[in-house]
């Protein structure tokens, strides 16, 4: 036990209280996807879609088939 209480008494701290980030230089996380939101979507749906991809691709095609100034149901 005595090892270990010396080795962390040889630790020293380097964080020092604060920090002064240049924002100017930051950049987007690549690994960022977005807002994502899950819907529970019915068995009748499922049998019909074989994936996530096209069910997407037939809501945009009804989102752009209505009206500009129409409110969602």
């Amino acid at each position: 036990m005595k090892k270990i209480e010396e080795n962390i008494d040889l630790i020293e701290d380097d964080l020092f209280p604060e920090y002064d980030f240049d924002y100017t230089k930051a950049k987007r996380n690549p690994y960022y996807k977005g807002k994502r939101t899950f819907v529970e979507i019915d068995e009748e749906i499922i049998e019909v879609f074989q994936n996530p991809y096209e069910i997407n691709k037939v809501l945009k095609a009804i989102i752009e088939s209505l009206p500009k100034n129409s409110v969602a149901l």
